[in-house]
This record gives structure tokens, C-alpha cells and sequence, in this order.
């Protein structure tokens, strides 16, 4: 079958064909070894004719190890072999405790693959491909297989799937039956069923820049706004004296800078009324009750216009406001620990905008107005009712995210079918934020790892302005530096030209099933320095299910067959014909009746006439 070595060029060999096309056709991808002596060369077989058939060097098997590359180039007169199961396990793997199996060669029919966990997991992972490849089912099967070692429970492990349209519940809700020591958490932002837990994101743990992505901020003179809302926030959540003095400051402070404006007074009276409005305590209320030299007045009465056009109090209520001020309040301690609502927050940006810096400004208080739109908007939706006022640290929040019922989860599935990407998005960075943090923060660097599974990555990992407003994108920061702490990406995505170049830069190790877009192809191109020609040839025409792997964690690149998920995720194509038809015997049976409040009937053909 194979004859002598015709000549080599770069990276190639000719080599004759004794057997013609027709009995080399099954050797289509197939790995051959140039062998001389003590030296063994790798190669791909990429062509075939009647006459040459064309090999690609690879790289170079040193005693019992795969070396990437060739310096020397194997000699003319080098055997020529078909590699043996020995070798080829090498390059593939064998199924141990640091291993698992991820699929069958497509080339090498019976031989598994079976990646090392550390080198496939302890690096950023890409996984793209067409809808309709295979992806939800890929990613779902090689979860399942990772807690199917036999040879490893991987008790500790925390992988963290932000699931966009709910797909994997259904594969991984049979967890348990694995193994005892395995357990499934489902947090739900619309939880249906006993085991289902609430998405919830205590207000407390968000810091300015989560408040700002989640209030969409778009420039730089919005944070010191939102920090001083935080600050107010914080030193409100605490009931005390010291408390109710500090916000009679404030709302003093800013109707005396209203008093002493240069405005009309009526336009001041408007003013005064509106800081009433919004920012009220017991002592600074339309029906608080000023004492004057033998008599009393409400304090809205004491703005009443006199006949001259001045307030007919003016002196009272001078010395009123004067007596609420305090400026020692000023250096008032902000609490370590506090618990407040989203509602609280906006009675802090009330205040805020009130307060002296912010009052009279028009450019801040356009921008404050805005931020008080968003976050009512927010506080007026179902968005609400992820965010709670529990008092609670970082450390305590992220092991109750993995605590199920007492026991450890090892994987936490946090379903956002029901969110606007807008808020997805920020959602996903609050919680991948808190993981980074605390991960930074463990004695012992990198002992808990994370793993964090954004499926539809392309709705999360964008190129926001992040990084103009706050100076960084967690994304981002988590693809150059999450590695060393544990923390790892593995991003799922049928459309990677619109993720974050960043992000794809960082990822070590790829599994690309089936793509046809031509921008697609051609960024994944260019993005990645070690794909080839040939591997994009190659996942051109894979079949669902099938996927082109290449990166750290394979010897070369390979394409592996995934057996389907069992069970399966809910990510198959509507079953049309099944929701279209109906019994005639039962027709209230059909589908769409009790969701649409129909009553069907058996179309005849008049119907159509």
C-alpha cells in the first residue's frame, strides 16, 4: 500500500501508492509513522490519488511520549506504518481517575477519547457550534460523563451553569442516581416545582459597579452619584437617633441652599415642597409642627407668600432648618454589615440628589434623574423579587448557593429564561464577580475551584463599555487571571463573532462542532493562531453530535463522536407534527386547547373551499 517516499516538502510528504484510490480510501485521516532507527514521526494522511498520497507531519513520539512538531524531518528511506493501538493511545488517552471519557475517535473506530481532567478543565474552554449541532447535547454529555467516573467521585467540584432557556434541567436532574454523594441545585428566576429554588441576590452584596451595569450607567459622573446612594443606603438600614439627625441634616442642608438660591419665591416654595415630597422624616413633613412665640404652625403653613412675596415665616423657619444642621454628622460611620431593598435605595438617591453637590447642578441631576427612573423601573418589575434585603457576607452567600438541603451540590443550575438579555447579562457578572472575589480571597490559592458554564455566551460576553466606565470587564478579568485562582470559563456559543476578543484569546482548549456562517468561520480564523485549514475543513461537514477538539488538553487535534445525553436536555426542535395533530375521539387532547381556550374541530373539506 504505501511505497517509498517520493520527496518532502514543508511540513509534507509524497509518498508513492502501491494501491491504488480505491483500497486507500479508507485511509482518508488516518495517522501514519515514519519510522528510522530510534526516530518516530507522526503524520496525517490529508490527500489521496491514484498515484501519491499525501502525508502532514505532526510531531514526534519520544520513547513513551508525544511531542508536538518536527525539527528533523523523517529520511527517505524511513518505514512507513500504520500507527499502532499503543501509540494511538497516547495521543487519545486511557480512561483512569485523571481522565474521562469524552467520546469515540470518529477516525478510529472502538478507540475512546479520554482528555486529561486537569489539562481540558483547568484552562478556559470554548465550545461553538451551529444551532442544531449538537452543542446542548455535547456540553450535557460530557457533564454526565465527568460524574460517571468510575475510577473518581468528584465530590468537591462546583460548576456553576447560567442556563439562558432552562435546557439542562432535565440532564442533570437524575444526579443522585450516579452516585449518593451527587446532588442537582435548580435556581429558578420562576421556580414550578418543590425542588425548584428562587433566584435570589442579596442587595447588600452588590457593590457600585454591579449597581451601575444594573442601573446601565453610561458615564463617569453617575458613580460618585451611585456611592453616595450606597453610603446613604448603608447608614440608613441602621434605626437610631444618629440616623434620623443625619437625615434632617441633609433635607436641612438642601432646603436652606434652596432658601438662600436665586430664585423666585414661588419657584423656591415648589422646591421646598418637592424635597418634602420625596425625602421626609418626623421632624421635616408637610404637617410637622414648628413652634412659634405662642403659637404653632405646620411647616407647609410657615411657606405660605405674604402680600409682600415673601415667605410669611421666613424667620421661623430659618431658625427652624438652622437647628437641624449639624455638619460633625457629616463623618457619621457607615455600617460593615447592613441590610436594605432595592426600595431603600431609591430612598437613598433621593436624598442623595437632594443633598448639597447635587442640588441646583443640572448636568448631575439629569443624570441622577435618570438613574431614578431605571432603578423604579426595575423596583416596579418582576426584577424585584430577585433582589432581597438578607444581610449576608460573600463567603456565607456562595456556600449557600452550593448548599442543597444540608448537602454539597456539585452542580448549580441557575436557569434566566425569563430575564431580558439586558439584565441576564448583569445578573451573570453579579455572580461571576462574588465567585471571582471569593476566590481571591481563599488562604490557599486556587483550592476551590470554579467552574463557570455560560451557555449562549454570545448574550453575556460582549464588548460592553465596561471597561470605559468601570476600568474592566469581569469577563475580560476573569479570562486573563480566573486561571490562577480557580476560576474558569467554559463558554458555549453558536455565534462567537460576538463575544468579547478577549475572552476567546484566553481560551486554551476548544471543541467546535458544526459551523457554516462565513463570519463566524473567518473570526475563528483569525482568533485562534494554532487552528489550521484543515481543521476548519473538517468541522464544515461534521455531523450532529460530532466535534473538531484541539488545544492544551489534546496530543492533535481530533474530531470525537458524543453519544446523546441520558437523559436529555430540553434543547430539541419542536416536534411540529406531534403539537399539529389531533384525536378525533378526544379533540380537548390537542395541545394548544387549554393553553389558547379553544375548542377545536375536525376541519372537513369545505373548510378549505
Amino acid at each position: 500500500m504505501f511505497g517509498k517516499i517520493v520527496y518532502i516538502s514543508d511540513g509534507m510528504a509524497h509518498i508513492e501508492n502501491l494501491g491504488g484510490s480505491a483500497a486507500s480510501n479508507d485511509l482518508m485521516n488516518m495517522h501514519i509513522i515514519f519510522e528510522d532507527g530510534t526516530q518516530r514521526i507522526l503524520g496525517e494522511i490529508t490527500e489521496i490519488n491514484d498515484k501519491v498520497i499525501k502525508v502532514r507531519f505532526l510531531g514526534e513520539f519520544l520513547e513513551n511520549r508525544y511531542v508536538n512538531g518536527v525539527l528533523r524531518k523523517p529520511l527517505l528511506s524511513s518505514k512507513i506504518r500504520i500507527i499502532n493501538s499503543q501509540e494511538l493511545q497516547l495521543l487519545i488517552g486511557v480512561y483512569s481517575d485523571k481522565t474521562f471519557i469524552l467520546g469515540e475517535s470518529a477516525i478510529y473506530k472502538g478507540f475512546k477519547i479520554c482528555p486529561n481532567v486537569n489539562d481540558l478543565f483547568s484552562n478556559h474552554l470554548a465550545i461553538f457550534g451551529n444551532s442544531g449541532s449538537g452543542k446542548s447535547c455535547g456540553v450535557a454529555r460530557i457533564v454526565q460523563n465527568i460524574f460517571s467516573n468510575q475510577y473518581a467521585v468528584q465530590f468537591n467540584a462546583n460548576i456553576f451553569i447560567f442556563d439562558a432557556y432552562g435546557e439542562y434541567k432535565n440532564a442533570f436532574g437524575k444526579l443522585n442516581e450516579i452516585n449518593a454523594s451527587y446532588n442537582y441545585k435548580f435556581i429558578s428566576t420562576n421556580p414550578t416545582e418543590p425542588t425548584d429554588f428562587p433566584l435570589e441576590i442579596p442587595v447588600c452584596l452588590l457593590t457600585l459597579d454591579d449597581i451601575a451595569l444594573l442601573l446601565q450607567a453610561t458615564s463617569h459622573a453617575q458613580l460618585p452619584i451611585l456611592e453616595n446612594t450606597i453610603k446613604l443606603a448603608k447608614i440608613f438600614s441602621v434605626v437610631s437617633e444618629e440616623t434620623n439627625a443625619y437625615k434632617n441634616h441633609l433635607i436641612a442642608k438642601a432646603m436652606l441652599a434652596v432658601l438662600f438660591s436665586s430664585e423666585t419665591i414661588s419657584n423656591k416654595k415648589n422646591e421646598i415642597f418637592t424635597i418634602l415630597e420625596v425625602c421626609n422624616t418626623k421632624e421635616f413633613n408637610f404637617d410637622s409642627e414648628i413652634q412659634g412665640l405662642g403659637y404653632t404652625r405646620s411647616l407647609s403653613e410657615c411657606f405660605e407668600i405674604d402680600s409682600n412675596g415673601n415667605f410669611g415665616e421666613s424667620v421661623l423657619i430659618t431658625d427652624y432648618i438652622l437647628k437641624h444642621i449639624n455638619d460633625d454628622l457629616e463623618a457619621i460611620e457607615v455600617p460593615e454589615s447592613s441590610n436594605y431593598t432595592l426600595k431603600d435605595l431609591a430612598q437613598a438617591l433621593e436624598f442623595t440628589l437632594i443633598s448639597q453637590g447635587f442640588q441646583h447642578n443640572d448636568t448631575m441631576h439629569d443624570d441622577a434623574v435618570i438613574l431614578k427612573v431605571r432603578l423604579n423601573s426595575i423596583i416596579n418589575s418582576k426584577l424585584n423579587s430577585f433582589f432581597t434585603d438578607k444581610n449576608i457576607n460573600v463567603k456565607d452567600f456562595i456556600s449557600s448557593l452550593v448548599n442543597y438541603n444540608g448537602q454539597k451540590a456539585q452542580i448549580i443550575n441557575i436557569n434566566l429564561e425569563d430575564v431580558d438579555d439586558a439584565y441576564a447579562k448583569v445578573i451573570v457578572k453579579i455572580f461571576s464577580r462574588m465567585i471571582f472575589e471569593f476566590a481571591k480571597a481563599c488562604e490557599k490559592r486556587a483550592s476551590i475551584p470554579f467552574h463557570l458554564f455560560l451557555e449562549e455566551a454570545h448574550r453575556y460576553i460582549q464588548k460592553d463599555n465596561d471597561t470605559f466606565l468601570l476600568g474592566y470587564n469581569i469577563f475580560d478579568r476573569i479570562a486573563k487571571e480566573g486561571r490562577k485562582y480557580g476560576v474558569i470559563l467554559d463558554i458555549i456559543s453558536q455565534r462567537p463573532v460576538e463575544i468579547s476578543d478577549t475572552v476567546i484569546a484566553q481560551c486554551n482548549n476548544f471543541l467546535i462542532f458544526k459551523m457554516t456562517h462565513p463570519l463566524d468561520i473567518k473570526y475563528i480564523e483569525e482568533m485562534l493562531p494554532n487552528i489550521s485549514a484543515d481543521i476548519l475543513d473538517k468541522q464544515k461537514v461534521l455531523q450532529p453530535g460530532n466535534c473538531v477538539c484541539f488545544g492544551g488538553a489534546f496530543k492533535i487535534p481530533m474530531i470525537a463522536k458524543l453519544e446523546l445525553p441520558n437523559p436529555l436536555p430540553y434543547s430539541s426542535n419542536c416536534d411540529v407534527s406531534a403539537c399539529w395533530k389531533m384525536t378525533q375521539s378526544a379533540p380537548t387532547d390537542a395541545p394548544a386547547t387549554e393553553q389558547l381556550n379553544v375548542t377545536p374541530t375536525v376541519p372537513t373539506s369545505s373548510n378549505f373551499a
